[in-house]
């Protein structure tokens, strides 16, 4: 039923495939091997997903990879549509947000976080989770694995000192201004030092 949807047996299994392996590259004539289907299809296929965006192509040991792009608009949709395993529903997921917030917001030392990219709609930054402060790096990457879990896909966060943010935000810093005049939530901001 799903290919009828698609229109393409290659395409749906081709997103099966990358949306069960996110992170994970393959090479043309791995995934033909994988799925099971022609060469050439699979080249056509992987051009129009290209194309569209969906999957990005990087070149390694003389071979062009391909991978699914995690911070496609769709991304989210998609993976609950072909990934195996079940994804939580968006009523569940607007319960446990309190839980999700909850790990950044806990963090000891943490003074400013700032969320963009794929977690804030309408975001360009390449930045996912801004976090400011004397803060363990072990505790940041325990938390951001959860919330990766939770949300289903790779983040891109940073940690700075808060005499860096502050002497960044006070020059007009690229990566700050960047961050903060695009779309954004700012999470925790304890010495209100982006208040409007």
């Amino acid at each position: 039923m799903i290919d009828a949807l698609f229109g393409s047996k290659t395409r749906v299994k081709l997103l099966h495939l990358f949306l069960n392996n996110p992170g994970k590259s393959f090479y043309v004539r791995e995934i033909t091997r994988l799925i099971d289907e022609q060469i050439n299809s699979v080249r056509r296929e992987l051009a129009n997903m290209l194309q569209v965006g969906i999957i990005t192509s990087d070149t390694g040991d003389n071979k062009l990879y391909y991978a699914i792009n995690q911070r496609y608009d769709y991304y989210v949709p998609f993976r609950a549509i072909f990934a195996d395993e079940k994804m939580e529903a968006n009523s569940a997921k607007r319960e446990s947000d309190a839980t999700w917030y909850h790990l950044i917001e806990n963090l000891t030392g943490l003074r400013l976080a700032i969320l963009g990219g794929v977690l804030v709609k309408g975001s360009t930054s390449a930045v996912d989770v801004l976090l400011v402060g004397s803060i363990s790096s072990v505790k940041v990457k325990n938390a951001i694995k959860q919330v990766e879990k939770f949300e289903a896909r790779e983040l891109n966060y940073s940690v700075i000192s808060y005499d860096e943010f502050y002497y960044r935000l006070s020059v007009r810093d690229r990566f700050i201004t960047e961050i903060l005049n695009g779309a954004h939530t700012v999470l925790v901001d304890t010495d209100n030092v982006l208040k409007t």
